[in-house]
């Protein structure tokens, strides 16, 4: 089944009804029997990796606890069935040992282009670079599209709210999204990043106000903020005026410094923060002359990390409930108790009791921003 089903969160709205009701006792009734899993879960191999599953079991009221994943793992680079095909592998993964939800990383599909430079100086492009950028744009995916399609029925079969990174083509341009989907096949929604980083505004487009939902689930509210667009307090602050509750932080960051951001913005917004990193080595990228790497003055081999991972799970309280992970790629997994929320909000509601809003406030402009606009259908005649 693929629809598009739960509307994005809004302080004048909140999508409930009768699908989510559905859901809510689907998800109680699968928290209940996941209550009786053992605390440590085996070693497992996928595509030839080891996968290390971390689990904290810290909660005694199952009916308020939920599962979640989030996946330490590369792009197979320019090829994006395969790279599908390595996601729904980890997505059942997660699933046998009973997550309900799994976070992807930044950019997974479509891949994030580590070292590259498209060919760019000030002034000029080279020929080679907008070669790169062809065979770049044609790993991205449409939205709504069959690879939409694919992860929507992903979701159902294993019955996991997915939360995929993907580098989306809109027309001829690129926007780095995250797509959000149901545990009943249905998709539900996108963010696109709306401040790419350095150079990736050489490559992404800009998202605007309308790409920055938080989606009530029967799992809690959950949305998303990508890589350094966490470093923007504004943007923070609209989440959490918009509820937010697991906050998923894809990312392309693996540096000492990410780890106390995500701790920070935990303990900032009371909701707990699952951030998701690809862990690569060189050769994860195509070989030399197709790829080259830039922008280091290490000698690369085919072992060299280039994406060190550090895929994290942090609580309301600020405590690390699993991870960091640098060691490779991993199925990092942790048990949210959802009544840490309340607990951590009784100290500290950043948009609630310990706000201000006499002294300061935000305007958040969440209107399309397009570039033409219309006053008939704009169709072709």
């Amino acid at each position: 089944m693929f629809c598009y089903a739960l509307s994005r969160i809004t302080n004048e709205n909140i999508c409930i009804g009768y699908h989510a009701l559905l859901l809510h006792l689907h998800i109680r009734s699968k928290v209940e029997s996941y209550s009786t899993l053992m605390a440590s879960v085996p070693t497992t191999k996928t595509d030839g990796a080891t996968v290390l599953t971390e689990v904290n079991m810290g909660s005694s009221d199952s009916s308020q606890t939920v599962r979640a994943t989030v996946v330490q793992a590369s792009t197979i680079f320019y090829d994006t069935p395969a790279t599908l095909d390595k996601a729904e592998r980890l997505v059942a993964e997660a699933a046998s040992h009973g997550s309900q939800l799994a976070v992807f990383p930044e950019a997974f599909l479509g891949g994030y282009p580590r070292g590259s430079n498209f060919g760019v100086t000030i002034g000029s492009r080279t020929l080679k670079g907008k070669e790169d950028y062809l065979k770049y744009q044609a790993a991205a995916i449409t939205v709504p599209g069959p690879e939409v399609d694919r992860l929507a029925a992903m979701a159902g079969k294993y019955k996991v709210f997915l939360v995929m990174g993907a580098v989306e083509r809109d027309g001829y341009t690129l926007y780095c999204s995250v797509l959000f989907f149901d545990n009943q096949g249905c998709y539900l929604g996108k963010h696109r990043k709306i401040m790419p980083t350095g150079m990736e505004r050489v490559i992404w487009g800009f998202g605007d106000g309308s790409n920055m939902p938080v989606f009530n689930t029967p799992l809690g509210k959950i949305g998303a903020v990508i890589c350094w667009e966490n470093r923007m307090p504004l943007l923070r602050t609209a989440m959490y005026a918009k509820g937010i509750e697991i906050y998923c932080a894809p990312t392309g960051e693996s540096r000492d410094f990410w780890q106390a951001s995500m701790r920070h913005i935990a303990l900032e917004g009371g909701c707990f923060v699952l951030s998701a990193n690809q862990f690569c080595r060189r050769k994860d990228f195509p070989p030399s002359p197709e790829y080259e790497f830039t922008g280091t003055d290490e000698e690369l081999t085919p072992e060299s990390v280039v994406s060190a991972g550090g895929s994290v799970i942090v609580s309301p309280s600020g405590a690390v409930l699993a991870g960091p992970n640098y060691d490779g790629e991993a199925l990092i997994t942790a048990d949210l108790d959802l009544g840490d929320i309340a607990r951590a909000k009784f100290d500290f509601d950043v948009v609630g009791h310990y706000a201000r809003p006499e002294v300061l406030s935000l305007i958040v402009r969440d209107e399309p921003a397009t570039p033409v606009s219309f006053t008939s259908d704009g169709s072709c005649k």
